[in-house]
C-alpha cells in the first residue's frame, strides 16, 4: 500500500506498540488502543495490522505491505523478534534507532536553515525589484529619452515579462517545483545518488552512508540476525554505489568463510582506516555489534562537524553572491541616472 509515514509517526507507532507489549497488554488489544488516537496515515497502517492479526498473520507480514514506510531492515527486525520471542526488545531498540535518526536529520536541517533563509530573502528582494522598482524607473527613463545600458535593458525586459505574463511565470514555476517534488518522491534514491556524486559533497554523503550502515548493522546483529543476512539487508539504507558494491562483495567473502575486516581492507580508498580498525577490534573480541555502534557514534559526530564546516564556509559565499547580484542591479539602475545628470550639466 502507498502510505508513507513520517519518521516521527513511525517512531510513535513503534515506541507505543513496544511499550504496550512490554506492559503485558495483548498484541491485538494494543493495536486497538493505538487506533483510538492515531493520525490518518498511522490509522491506515494500524487498521491493516489489526485485520492481519485477526487473520493469523504476523506483524512483519503486515508491515511488508507498507514498504513506503517500513524498509527491509525494519521488517526483518520485527520478523526476527517475533520468531525469537523478544519482540518488545526489538521494538525498543528500533525506536531508539529512529530517535537517533530523527536527531541526526534535525541537525542536518538545522545547519541548512540559514542558507535556505538567505536564499528565500534574496528571491523576495528580486520579486520586489522586478514588480515595483523597475516599472517606475523604466517610465522615468522612457520619458527622458535616456540611453539605457544593456544590463538595465535586461532588467526592464525581465520586469515586463514578470508583470505582463505573471500567470505564465507562476504556472511554470509551480510546475517546475511540482516536478522536482515528484522526482524526489518517486526517484529519491537516484536523485540523492546524483547529488552525492558531486565534488565536495561526495565525502559527506559517504560518511552519512557509513552512519546509517553501521547503525542498521549494529541493530540487525544485536537482534540475532546472521551477519551475511545483516549485510544484505543493510544495503537498503545506502546511497553511494561504491559502498553498496563493497558491502555485497564483503557478504560474499563472509559466505566463503573469510573475515569481514579482510574484505574491508581491500577497499581502503573507500573506507576510513579508523573504521576498519574498529571492525577488526569487534571481530577479535566477539562484540561486532557493539563495535558497529561505536563506529556509528563516531561518524555521527564527524558528519555534524563536516556539516558545520560546510555551512560556515557557505554562509559568506551566499552573502557575497547576494551582495554582488543586488549591487549589480543597483548599478544598473543608478548608471542611467548618472548619465542623465551628466547630460544636464553639459547643457
Amino acid at each position: 500500500m502507498a502510505v508513507r509515514l513520517k519518521t516521527s509517526e513511525k517512531l510513535e507507532l513503534i515506541s507505543n506498540l513496544g511499550a504496550m507489549i512490554s506492559a503485558g497488554i495483548p498484541l491485538l488489544e494494543s493495536v486497538e488502543a493505538l487506533l483510538e488516537g492515531a493520525t490518518s496515515r498511522s490509522k491506515t497502517v494500524l487498521e491493516a495490522l489489526k485485520s492481519d492479526l485477526e487473520s493469523g498473520k504476523t506483524i512483519a507480514t503486515s508491515f511488508s505491505r507498507f514498504q513506503e514506510s517500513f524498509d527491509a531492515v525494519d521488517i526483518n527486525l520485527v520478523r526476527g523478534g517475533e520468531e525469537a520471542g523478544n519482540l518488545e526488545e526489538v521494538l525498543r531498540d528500533l525506536a531508539e534507532t529512529l530517535r537517533r535518526e530523527i536527531e541526526f536529520n534535525r541537525r542536518v536541517k538545522g545547519a541548512l536553515a540559514y542558507p535556505a533563509f538567505i536564499s528565500v530573502v534574496f528571491v523576495g528582494i528580486m520579486i520586489v525589484i522586478l514588480t515595483f522598482v523597475m516599472p517606475r524607473i523604466a517610465q522615468v527613463f522612457t520619458k527622458l529619452n535616456v540611453v539605457i545600458p544593456l544590463p538595465t535593458r535586461f532588467l526592464i525586459a525581465s520586469s515586463n515579462i514578470f508583470i505582463n505574463y505573471w500567470p505564465a511565470v507562476i504556472s511554470i514555476s509551480a510546475l517546475i517545483i511540482a516536478g522536482l517534488l515528484a522526482l524526489y518522491h518517486y526517484r529519491r534514491r537516484q536523485l540523492i545518488g546524483i547529488v552525492s556524486s558531486l565534488p565536495y559533497v561526495s565525502k559527506l554523503f559517504r560518511e552519512i552512508d557509513l552512519v546509517r550502515f553501521t547503525r542498521s548493522l549494529s541493530l540487525l546483529l544485536s537482534s540475532g540476525i546472521p551477519i551475511s543476512k545483516s549485510l544484505e539487508l543493510s544495503q537498503e539504507v545506502l546511497v553511494r554505489p561504491e559502498l553498496i558494491k563493497l558491502i555485497e562483495f564483503s557478504r560474499k567473502e563472509i559466505i566463503k568463510g573469510k573475515r569481514l575486516t579482510d574484505s574491508f581492507k581491500t577497499q581502503k580508498e573507500i573506507l576510513p582506516p579508523i573504521f576498519i580498525r574498529i571492525v577488526d577490534a569487534g571481530e577479535r573480541s566477539g562484540k561486532l555489534e557493539e563495535s558497529f555502534q561505536e563506529a556509528a557514534n563516531y561518524f555521527d559526530g564527524r558528519v555534524s562537524d563536516t556539516i558545520k564546516t560546510i555551512t560556515t564556509l557557505l554562509e559568506p559565499v551566499i552573502l557575497v553572491t547576494v551582495g554582488i547580484v543586488v549591487g549589480g542591479i543597483m548599478i544598473s539602475i543608478i548608471a542611467p541616472i548618472y548619465q542623465l545628470v551628466g547630460q544636464i550639466q553639459i547643457r
